[in-house]
């Protein structure tokens, strides 16, 4: 059935000589999305990967005739905390199905005050502030360098802000997210150290998440939506859950519109990224072929097949 569904999604095709990927968008539902309504077709399916287990079931669709693969990031009922999910399977049962483009969306918080809640904001950096978590696919007996120095996919970016243009939302265009470990907020001292250093929004998921993505050939970006301003602002000092709770679904009812218009508008053929989002791995691998770890090689399949067959060749 994974064979069945890895060709219906990915539907290659020769073209002009050429082989045309077809584009297969994935979202990844932060606090509140847990489900993507519709999907056309749509079923679910577990994938088995050689990294553990995923958040929960891939639900896999169209829309308007475009392949949808959604995954709820916390799963149903919000049961994985965000240093309890496992990043590098989700990433890889993505890329199982065929995944061309990744969308993240996210809640995050705010440190600036033109950034209220409601505000959804198309970040184009990130800082990492964590370190509980595995954050490669690479490592002993097969090492390998992405570059993230522009982590976000800017022709996808630029498409969600058509999408959320078209559905009424007005964009913040740009900004810095940084990651923090969680799963308690941030200290007084933390937020406005983040503050001063300019950075624009705070959540805990994204990171590893981008950067596996990278390394699994995946064009990402990240919709952070404002649910808060961070502990910094005085009337947001002691940020709490039920606080959050109203502004969180009325941003998870625009987002879901926003996926819809975006997949409706979305090129059927993936675009290649001007920054080699999608061709990553090219320049990345530095171990020698006869120096790699066969196991390591064999849980590579699906993030590193393109580029481990062509050295095999």
């Amino acid at each position: 059935m994974l064979a069945l569904a890895r060709r219906a999604a990915v539907g290659n095709e020769r073209r002009r000589g050429q082989v045309m990927t077809r584009s297969v968008l994935g979202i990844i539902g932060g606090s509140g999305i847990y489900d993507l309504p519709g999907l056309e077709n749509a079923r679910e399916e577990r994938i088995v990967t050689p990294w553990g287990e995923p958040s929960g079931p891939l639900r896999l669709g169209e829309i308007d005739g475009l392949p949808v693969v959604f995954l709820s990031r916390h799963d149903r009922g919000h049961r994985l905390s965000p240093s309890d999910i496992n990043y590098r399977a989700n990433i890889d049962a993505l890329k199982r199905v065929g995944v061309t483009d990744l969308v993240s969306l996210s809640a995050c918080g705010s440190f600036k005050e033109n950034l209220p809640p409601g505000t959804f904001v198309l970040v184009d950096q990130f800082v990492d502030r964590t370190f509980r978590r595995e954050s490669s696919f690479f490592g002993k007996g097969m090492v390998a360098h992405v570059s993230m120095a522009h982590p976000v996919a800017p022709l996808l970016r630029a498409r969600l802000r058509e999408a959320a243009i078209a559905e009424g939302i007005t964009p913040h265009w740009g900004g810095t997210y940084v990651c923090i470990e969680g799963p308690q907020f941030s200290t007084y001292a933390e937020s406005i150290t983040y503050k001063e250093l300019g950075y624009s929004v705070i959540g805990m998921t994204n990171m590893p998440e981008a950067k596996l993505a990278r390394e699994a050939e995946i064009c990402y970006a990240t919709v952070a939506m404002v649910t808060d301003f961070d502990c910094w602002h005085p009337d947001h000092d002691a940020v709490t859950v039920q606080d959050i709770v109203k502004v969180l679904l009325d941003n998870a009812e625009r987002a879901k519109r926003l996926v819809a218009r975006l997949a409706r508008d979305f090129p059927r053929e993936h675009e290649p990224c001007p920054l080699g989002s999608d061709r990553a791995l090219e320049t990345a691998l530095i171990t020698a072929p006869e120096a790699r770890d066969p196991d390591l090689i064999r849980k590579l399949d699906a993030v590193a097949g393109r580029i481990l067959g062509k050295d095999r060749r």
